[in-house]
């Protein structure tokens, strides 16, 4: 079918979609942008949302094969940050304008954790109304798998927003690149798990793993669709040297420009099918080129998350090789991302918590 007829559509298909993600020409892939780009513009609007990452543990129970805070990688220093670090970077978010922060970790089950995470929670909650966040923090957790309890536990504390990835919807691939324990059945399980329990829903999939196919993909986008997602925080695979898959460093290297291409193009084909979700501008794209989240925000995407980790911690929490930013100051990454935002002319929305209106549309 021609591109344009295809652009020209009310509703894409699955079909559809494998069409648009092989395109390798640049004429053609500008015109999928540009069509992402309106359709951003007309249904979540051209402000780019902040997010603030406090990375606050990569002590994780898990052992995914391409990740580098996994359980058996022994050449990381461990660490969880006090309640007063975690806090400290929170009050400095909604001081600078930040609507919303992300605390993420890696993922663990045991009481004294989610018990602890309960408690900051409701501080933070508590310490930035004001003014100009009359809720106080937006806060969106992404801690893994956990059970309807704890989600509950969590979404009553005062966090609103959940985000798991479920990481490639081919099962099979799925079980390449996790470990037996770990399965395909009960991350999905967990989705439904975080929606029912209060949450908006956020997941997403890495790009360009060994072995995924254009079908794969697009049959990803399909189940963001099934699964009624509110989010989509979506990266490019890159490699961890202490993983099994550092032995495709070469082969990798000759893919690294393609699998970047399909990482714009997924925000993009997200965008024209999906229409009013939020979609991240991921900092793994950075990773692979040195204006990546420009680029993720031209194809459509509409939130961008600055790190706010503390930076003595911020190299024990590499989950792939090249992460950007690790060595600077959190006024440092703020100075940058907003130079980035404005950069391409997109205004930043200061103090909002920028939800999702797809989710806002189900209220």
């Amino acid at each position: 079918m021609n591109l344009n007829n295809i652009l020209n559509k009310e509703k894409i298909n699955k079909d559809d979609i494998c069409i648009l993600l092989n395109l390798k020409d640049y004429e053609s892939i500008e015109k999928v942008r540009l069509k992402a780009y309106n359709l951003m513009l007309k249904y979540v609007g051209e402000k780019v949302y902040l997010r603030g990452l406090i990375e606050f543990s990569n002590i994780c129970v898990n052992d995914c094969f391409y990740c580098g805070i996994r359980k058996s990688n022994n050449n990381i220093k461990r660490y969880t940050l006090t309640n007063e670090e975690i806090l400290e970077s929170a009050l400095w978010a909604a001081e600078n304008g930040y609507g919303s922060i992300v605390l993420q970790s890696g993922e663990r089950n045991d009481e004294q954790f989610i018990n602890k995470l309960v408690d900051i929670i409701k501080e933070i909650k508590d310490k930035t109304i004001s003014d100009t966040l009359p809720n106080g923090l937006g806060i969106t957790l992404c801690i893994g798998e956990q059970s309807y309890k704890t989600y509950r536990k969590l979404f009553e504390a005062g966090a609103h927003r959940y985000l798991l990835r479920i990481e490639t919807t081919n099962p099979e691939l799925f079980k390449k690149i996790h470990p037996p324990k770990q399965t395909y059945e009960r991350r999905v399980e967990c989705l439904h798990l975080i929606k029912e329990a209060g949450f908006q829903l956020g997941t997403g999939v890495m790009i360009g793993i060994p072995g995924q196919t254009i079908e794969d993909l697009a049959n990803d986008l399909e189940f963001f669709r099934i699964i009624d997602a509110d989010m989509i925080g979506m990266g490019p695979f890159i490699i961890h040297s202490d993983t099994i898959y550092q032995k495709m460093y070469d082969t990798y290297d000759i893919e690294k420009r393609r699998i970047y291409e399909l990482s714009l193009l997924m925000i993009a084909c997200a965008r024209i099918y999906l229409k009013d979700v939020n979609i991240a501008s991921t900092t793994a794209l950075q990773a692979m080129y040195p204006v990546g989240r420009e680029m993720g925000l031209l194809f459509g995407a509409n939130v961008i998350m600055p790190l706010l980790t503390p930076t003595y911690v911020r190299s024990q929490y590499q989950l792939y090789n090249g992460k950007p930013c690790i060595d600077e100051f959190s006024s440092e990454c703020y100075d940058c991302i907003i130079n980035r935002i404005k950069s391409i002319n997109r205004p930043i929305a200061y103090n909002e918590w920028g939800d999702s209106p797809h989710f806002n549309k189900k209220r």
